[in-house]
């Protein structure tokens, strides 16, 4: 004799309908107004986002009279590569994707080298000038020194036409402190640091052992935020850097438009401008491509990241 067992029905409080993946949710109108009212906002704002890129993108090869004319929408037309023939030709160019690179790399590491620690410092509570400390670094954050002290303080210490001017003026965002601190004090379970002390560890154990492994995420969202930042530094490089081999890949850039735009005379002057316009179209793909490459491998770990330490719990 067989017996068969019965699933109870899921509970259910009031009028709430338990949701059966099996069986079609209808829709009433109202339902359908308003999803198409939401896709199509979705679709509007991703239009708005991705479009001025993609233009940039076939503008940079497609032929400067039919991009002036209007004629370029979807679809690059006349194919040329004379802005990144005209981008490229000057060794300049790789020399400031060199001294860039190094600039990002080298301060990132800096950045994070400080900023964790520190981030971590103030996220225990037995530290008892932690209030006092991100105080003061929270008032930094609104009040700052300005341009001119700023530069003779660096010209006393030495850091001009240096690449420590990139580095050590910026080695700690006080935002990127609060919210690697926020993370620890949320994301960290107190038992582990319990346990550890149990095990004989120290706190410098404990922090390089336990907590850097476990801080993946959040180490690269700040990664990605320090990385950007010293990528798209343009101000250092144009007030405290005179000296042009040491100049960053956006001064450069800015410098060989310019050139680019001054040289037009009155004759030729709106031939000038459109080769002017596909070489910037061209400068903004080179200044941004390498930004694009790395972010889709450092996506998860940004999704992530950014929502750790955000919520409490």
């Amino acid at each position: 004799m067989s017996t068969t067992t019965v699933t109870p029905a899921p509970k259910t409080s009031g009028d709430e309908i338990p949701w059966n993946k099996h069986q079609h949710q209808h829709l009433t109108p109202g339902d359908w107004v308003t999803s198409i009212i939401i896709y199509g906002l979705i679709a509007l704002a991703v239009i708005a986002v991705l479009y001025p890129l993609w233009f940039v993108v076939i503008a940079s090869f497609s032929n400067p009279n039919k991009v002036a004319a209007g004629d370029v929408f979807l679809l690059p037309k006349g194919v040329t590569f004379v802005g990144y023939a005209k981008v490229f030709a000057n060794a300049r160019i790789w020399r400031g994707y060199l001294n860039t690179i190094i600039y990002s790399v080298v301060g990132t590491a800096v950045n994070l080298a400080v900023t964790i620690p520190c981030a971590f410092a103030l996220s225990r509570k037995e530290f008892k000038p932690r209030r006092v400390i991100l105080f003061l670094f929270t008032v930094t954050m609104f009040i700052a020194g300005g341009l001119i002290p700023n530069y003779l303080l660096y010209k006393q210490l030495g850091l001009l036409n240096s690449m420590w001017v990139f580095i050590l003026p910026g080695a700690v965002s006080v935002y990127n402190v609060i919210v690697a601190r926020s993370f620890f004090e949320t994301s960290i379970p107190e038992e582990l640091f319990e346990a550890a002390q149990l095990d004989g560890e120290s706190y410098l154990g404990y922090f390089f052992r336990i907590v850097i492994p476990l801080s993946s995420a959040i180490l690269a969202v700040i990664g990605l935020y320090y990385f950007v930042g010293h990528w798209n530094d343009f101000m250092t490089g144009l007030i405290f850097i005179t000296d042009d081999e040491k100049q960053p890949l956006q001064v450069v850039l800015q410098q060989l438009l310019l050139v680019a735009q001054g040289t037009a005379t009155n004759v030729d002057a709106a031939a000038q401008q459109q080769a002017a316009d596909q070489i910037k179209f061209g400068i903004i793909i080179v200044s941004t491509l390498p930004l694009m490459v790395i972010y889709p491998f450092l996506q998860k770990y940004f999704n992530k990241g950014v929502m750790l330490g955000a919520v409490k719990g």
